[in-house]
């Protein structure tokens, strides 16, 4: 573009309706890339379009500022709070979701409380705080208290998320599984070889011939057998409707698991009987991060396209791209 010598402003390329200033690309090419990246990663719309990696990523950016411009005031309702993994081991990225919009709203930058914190102060208005019914959270602490101390009555909105107290549960098992087997093979006993993820698997997933040979497995004396009948009655707690039989439900199973001499169930007994009242929440809202399954889906597919991710900035900025419900294309 021609550049213009302003004595106000300086030097400055001159303004064209058919691209965004600063950008390579008209608007339709960038509409074209935008499409083309909804389908596929950014090293294959960099091959096909005959592009630096760079320049890909350049519309994509330009693309989410976009829509994060646009998208307004946020209306929420049910909210859930989720980290996704950015690299291998313990390298996570905070992911704020719209449960009910089934989009994400916020990715944080790492696993600390101001990541979360920022969202509710800066990124929310007091009333729109208070709007909120409920919150789906694993039982992280950092992340309890700046949501008690940021959202209006927030200790009737906790939900604690069930899918993370059976991920919790399964831990038990499996460490009883691993010491018990420890002890089997030096006696010579193979019973709980490659028997790892048979445990736990969801009953539901098992095809009919398969949890037929796994009777006698869980029908057996041994120590594994019973934390894996513990982590399954466990389940029937969010079946309940009303609070207070859950509770009776709940010091029912209690007893049996700090009874059972299995030092792993024990202590995640202990674990949700300190948690219970925001686990019990789930009775009223009946919410769960599940719920953005198709999200976590999504995200999944990014990683796995981009064949994992150096920059955290990119992954971020692919995360809302594709999972953001935004308004992308330039007008």
């Amino acid at each position: 573009m021609p550049r213009i010598a302003c004595p106000t402003h300086g030097v400055g390329q001159t303004a064209v309706p058919w691209a965004t200033a600063g950008s390579k690309f008209t608007l339709l090419f960038e509409r074209l890339a935008i499409d083309w990246l909804r389908e596929a990663a950014v090293p294959a719309v960099a091959r096909q379009l005959k592009l630096g990696w760079d320049a890909v990523w350049g519309i994509e950016r330009r693309a989410v500022a976009r829509g994060l411009e646009r998208r307004g005031t946020l209306k929420l309702r049910y909210v859930g709070v989720d980290e996704k993994s950015f690299k291998r081991r313990h390298d996570y990225v905070p992911v704020v979701s719209d449960l009910e919009g089934t989009r994400v709203l916020v990715v944080a930058d790492d696993r600390k409380r101001e990541s979360l914190e920022a969202f509710w102060a800066l990124g929310l208005t007091e009333a729109q705080r208070a709007e909120i019914a409920a919150i789906a959270m694993d039982m992280w602490e950092p992340y309890v208290q700046v949501t008690r101390a940021q959202v209006p009555d927030a200790d009737a909105k906790i939900v604690f998320d069930r899918f993370h107290c059976a991920k919790h549960l399964n831990e038990g098992v499996d460490r009883v599984r691993r010491a018990e087997h420890r002890e089997l093979m030096a006696a010579g006993d193979t019973r709980l070889t490659g028997t790892k993820y048979t445990w736990l698997r969801h009953p539901d997933r098992f095809e009919p011939e398969a949890w037929r040979a796994f009777a006698a497995l869980r029908n057996s004396t041994l120590k594994v057998a019973r934390a894996w009948a513990l982590k399954e009655m466990a389940a029937d707690l969010w079946v309940y409707r009303y609070v207070g039989a859950a509770r009776r439900f709940f010091r029912r199973w209690y007893f049996w698991a700090t009874h059972s001499r299995l030092q792993p169930m024990i202590e995640k007994a202990r674990m949700l009987k300190t948690h219970l009242a925001n686990i019990l929440t789930y009775l009223r809202h009946r919410i769960t991060n599940a719920t953005a399954e198709g999200l976590n889906s999504k995200i999944q597919w990014i990683r796995y396209t981009a064949r994992g991710f150096r920059n955290r900035e990119n992954f971020k900025t692919a995360i809302y791209f594709h999972c953001g419900g935004l308004d992308l294309y330039p007008h």
